[in-house]
């Protein structure tokens, strides 16, 4: 009875490890390009990219903390309510004019110890980054 179990319960385990490597886990994406540029602005609002930008940044560095941020933050799952966005994230690539699209993102900066959230302008899902990133992200923003 005791190896019936056991059996059981080892079966379950494993199962149950089978579940969690199948479900995957759906990140945000930027090109596969090189990053020449990224501005950030004032958000006014959902869908649109307000293009006063307060903050512009070309270095290495920065640049590889933005995208970084932005290509480990996670989907939540459903339909989130959530106030409007506090800054425009646009990614710009090197390319000659035209040639390549630019990324419009909404960032919500999360406050110290907490996860800033990403949504693409012209979507409705929301991601999730890491309380490391957000601590970075806050570092370039707030100091500038």
């Amino acid at each position: 009875m005791k190896a019936v179990f056991s059996t059981l319960f080892i079966l379950f385990v494993a199962m149950a490890m089978v579940a969690c490597q199948l479900k995957q886990t759906e990140r945000m994406v930027l090109l596969d390009e090189k990053i020449s540029e990224i501005k950030v602005s004032k958000s006014k609002g959902f869908g649109r990219m307000n293009e006063d930008f307060i903050l512009s940044f070309k270095d290495k560095k920065s640049i590889d903390i933005f995208e970084k941020a932005i290509t480990t933050a996670v989907k939540q799952p459903g339909k989130v309510d959530i106030d409007e966005p506090e800054y425009d994230v646009m990614v710009e690539y090197k390319a000659k004019e035209g040639e390549l699209p630019t990324h419009g993102i909404h960032l919500w900066l999360g406050k110290e110890n907490e996860k800033s959230t990403f949504m693409y302008i012209t979507d409705d899902s929301v991601y999730l980054n890491s309380l490391k990133m957000t601590t970075e992200l806050r570092k370039l923003i707030l100091s500038n």
